[in-house]
């Protein structure tokens, strides 16, 4: 039976190093080689593959560089030893529920999902500090990050207070960049191949946030900035311009993979749709290109000759005595090109194209109907969004709304907003990750988008529990209200209540819904796994304490969890628990996992539990692989363990272990 300690790759996070060295050695063969720790990558033969085009980081060379940028590489590929733990009494709806609450450092938390997550988050929506001189930016500790969490958020005796970023500090840009670059490293390797980023920015360090996206996911899938106008009036006590709007930085994964949806239409565009055949009512386009006239040499099959029969009035590829050949050339000569390949040209050609002569030329139009495959049609975004709902304002009024009247959060965003991103972004039962939640107006989005199109999207949202400070004038309102109502007084917990406000108020309108309202809460802590330290002077002691590897006074379910983390299984698994000859057994994922975490396994009852167990993953009808998972100190003795592992392994499972 295999022994999982703190130094084991199972109570771990993802090894991101060590996953880096495997792609490399994927691609290249070659490169591999054995170092003094394991697998590494030979670099003289990486520079021969590259033809020597490196660089080392004292070189000169294009790029946006701060002093601290090397050791914020080195934060984001260091394994976190934390775990979440669950908090079912603090969630909503925990049994119906697969979305997710975090507690903690967005830092380690991202981290800690790696192994769950990694490559499965379709759409990911921060809205970080912006560097305001009055935000709080995170002070990562590259040795112990868990242990800085602790003290900040004043979990532990040595609690430190937080403070903001002010512009005066010398290192104003240096800190935020220090803070923002691991935390974009880790998201970029969660997001699915066809996900996206969206980033809400202002002018502040919308320039750096650029440059650092572009390094982190190549500057070839950023997709663009957009100005999203949330003031139409403008900040009549800004210096020299009235700032009117902030940011949206926008990138893929890959964006070869990557797609968006368009944006409903509003009255004045659906007007512009006045013919109609027996179809659908349209507009006529023009066939020809616009915008590019000169002739597109990287699209040379879309230039081509259509020719418009006189008498039949019929389009084809082919001429006759009395017809007319039509090029994509615009009046003053310039050649483009056809919006239609000429496949596409003879699918549509009798019912979605029209020919009309026009002062003496011969155009030929397309058809754009009002709906597409039994939809109203949407419009590609634009990178200027201007629309009374994208307000500020409207983002206060939203939370007044489920707060009794009460500003708790300042500025938070509009949730028709994020509703947008999310419909243009994602469908079906896609994953969006808010590592920044605030106010948790991500989490209400997902909400009321999957009720008004019937998806089932799940979130994941992530929030330091940042105590509330009754000194701080933006923060007297928010503690008041906790007192009030005997709410924690963080800011996660705040988020979490206006979830449940938002998840109750969705119900109440819709007496039919069917779709997830509910959150899981998950709470950032160290392992539950102890890490040997011992005390010289009472070594004794210390070996007689660390009998038992698992932290003392942890729920068996906290365990479970940790177990699932370190596994790569989702947080909203199925679980199943039985009695099995008096002994708790859960049941993971229908059955590809068993695990009994009782604290004692008497000798004479291990041939009977382990029996148990394997008629349980019959009546599963269990096929593959299956593992089953023992807490160690529970064994009398190592032939108990010896026989519980006999006994499963005789019987088909592939993996027995003990924590």
């Amino acid at each position: 039976m295999e022994k999982i300690d703190i130094n084991s790759p199972d109570a771990k996070s993802q090894e991101i190093v060590a996953e880096n060295v495997r792609q490399l050695g994927e691609l290249f063969p070659e490169l591999l080689t054995e170092g003094p720790t394991g697998s590494s990558i030979n670099i003289d033969v990486l520079k021969q593959l590259v033809g020597d085009a490196s660089v080392s980081e004292g070189d000169e060379k294009y790029g946006l560089s701060w002093f601290g940028k090397r050791n914020a590489r080195k934060v984001a590929l260091t394994p976190s030893l934390g775990t979440l733990l669950p908090s079912p009494s603090e969630s909503f709806e925990w049994d119906l529920t697969k979305n997710l609450l975090i507690e903690g450092d967005n830092l380690e938390v991202l981290k800690i999902l790696q192994k769950s997550y990694a490559g499965k988050i379709k759409l990911i929506y921060i809205d970080p500090p912006y560097n305001t001189g009055r935000d709080f930016v995170y002070p990562d500790n590259y040795h112990d990050n868990i242990k800085n969490y602790l003290e900040i958020t004043g979990q532990t005796d040595e609690g430190r207070k937080i403070s903001s970023n002010s512009e005066s500090n010398g290192r104003f840009h240096t800190d935020w960049l220090n803070m923002m670059y691991p935390r974009l490293k880790l998201a970029q390797s969660l997001l699915a191949p066809n996900g996206l980023i969206f980033i809400s920015i202002d002018q502040n360090e919308v320039d750096n946030l650029v440059k650092t996206t572009n390094e982190i996911f190549g500057e070839n899938n950023a997709l663009g900035v957009v100005a999203v106008v949330n003031n139409l009036k403008g900040r009549s006590d800004d210096e020299f311009f009235a700032t009117a709007n902030e940011f949206l930085v926008v990138l893929a994964k890959d964006r070869y993979c990557a797609s968006l949806r368009g944006l409903g239409t509003d009255e004045d565009y659906r007007a512009e749709f006045k013919l109609s055949d027996e179809i659908s009512n349209y507009k006529e386009v023009g066939l020809r290109k616009t915008g590019k006239n000169s002739r597109r040499i990287d699209r040379p099959n879309m230039f081509y000759p259509i020719y418009f029969a006189l008498d039949s009035g019929s389009l084809s590829l082919e001429p006759n005595e009395n017809s007319v050949e039509i090029y994509p050339i615009d009046t003053e000569g310039n050649e483009g090109c056809w919006r239609w390949g000429r496949e596409t040209f003879l699918t549509n050609k009798d019912t979605e194209l029209v020919c009309r002569q026009v002062n003496d030329r011969w155009n030929i139009y397309v058809k754009m109907r009002d709906v597409v495959d039994g939809e109203a049609r949407t419009v590609r975004p634009k990178t200027v969004w201007i629309d009374p709902k994208y307000d500020t304002g409207a983002g206060v009024r939203a939370m007044r709304s489920l707060f009794e009247g009460v500003s708790v959060f300042d500025n938070p965003k509009p949730v028709e907003l994020i509703r947008d991103i999310i419909s243009m972004a994602t469908s079906g039962g896609d994953i969006v990750l808010d590592f920044f939640a605030g106010s948790g107006t991500t989490g209400q989005a997902v909400m009321e988008q999957n009720n008004l199109d019937g998806g089932d999207r799940k979130f994941i949202l992530v929030q330091l529990p940042e105590l509330l400070i009754g000194e701080n004038k933006e923060q007297a309102i928010a503690l008041a209200f906790c007192k009030e109502h005997d709410i924690e007084e963080n800011l996660a917990a705040l988020t979490a209540e206006r979830l449940r406000r938002s998840g109750a108020k969705i119900r109440s309108e819709n007496s039919m819904l069917t779709s997830d309202v509910g959150f899981r809460v998950f709470k950032l802590a160290e392992s539950n796994i102890r890490a040997w330290n011992p005390f010289a002077e009472n070594l004794e002691d210390t070996l007689r304490s660390s009998e038992d590897h698992l932290v003392e006074g942890r729920s068996e379910l906290e365990v479970l969890y940790e177990i699932l983390l370190k596994r790569g299984l989702d947080l909203c698994i199925t679980i199943e628990t039985k009695e099995l000859t008096g002994h708790l057994v859960h049941a993971v994922g229908g059955g590809v996992l068993f695990a009994c975490l009782d604290n004692y396994i008497a000798t004479n009852e291990v041939e009977s539990l382990a029996e148990a167990i394997v008629m349980w993953r019959e009546e599963l009808g269990v096929v593959g692989e299956v593992s089953c998972i023992f807490r160690d100190s529970s064994f009398n003795d190592d032939m108990s363990k010896t026989n519980m592992s006999s006994i499963l392994t005789q019987a088909g499972f592939t993996s027995i272990q003990s924590l």
